[in-house]
């Protein structure tokens, strides 16, 4: 089972002509070149997350919109080095032009009858509505379904979250259900989550 997919990322934009300069991620003790590499999407590059990523993350992760769906208490730096540090997770740096804009990551079920990958987001709201979620989703996806060979991807926002699965259809993620009183809200109160998943001929390009 993945963990709640909060994303805030809006629908993608008309305008898909704004490409991400390249740029050499800094190494990460112990990154696996396969399940840790440096991808390179139209408008984004997706690379290891380091130490030093985690207070520009701790930022974005402090924004009224990522914390309302994240939140993570009051240390955020500590949470986020924690979540990083989970061995079963694999979390990437979203960098636009030199500087990390969100953080993505992936988790799989490795039984071989369920074998699966789930993918996780978050973007600094002020880049939302420029397509860069989009495009992290689908260059990680590609990972997945090309070098890793999974046949099924899952990602499951918030019931209610309509810009974040406009986003993930543009990727070619459909929905499968509701799943009720899903997540626990900062409230104490429980919401419902939307499963949605991709199979890897569904996969949409870019645009």
């Amino acid at each position: 089972m993945s963990e709640p997919s909060r994303s805030t990322e809006p629908s993608e934009p008309s305008d898909s002509s704004d490409p991400s300069g390249p740029a050499e991620p800094p190494d990460r003790p112990g990154a696996h070149p396969v399940l840790d590499p440096t991808l390179y999407g139209a408008r984004v590059l997706l690379r290891p997350v380091t130490a030093a990523d985690i207070p520009e993350l701790a930022e974005i992760r402090r924004t009224p919109e990522v914390y309302r769906r994240w939140r993570g208490g009051p240390d955020l730096a500590a949470a986020i080095a924690e979540d990083f540090a989970e061995p079963d997770s694999h979390s990437l740096a979203i960098v636009r032009h030199g500087a990390v804009v969100g953080a993505i990551q992936w988790s799989e079920e490795t039984e071989p009858e369920y074998r699966h990958a789930s993918i996780d987001i978050y973007l600094d709201p002020a880049l939302h509505g420029r397509g860069l979620g989009a495009d992290a989703v689908r260059t990680l996806a590609r990972h997945l379904v090309g070098a890793l060979g999974h046949h099924r991807l899952v990602i499951d926002p918030a019931a209610d979250n309509a810009a974040a699965i406009r986003c993930y259809a543009k990727v070619g993620f459909r929905p499968v259900g509701v799943m009720r009183r899903y997540e626990r809200g900062a409230d104490g109160s429980w919401h419902d989550g939307l499963l949605m998943d991709l199979l890897a001929e569904e996969l949409t390009g870019s645009g």
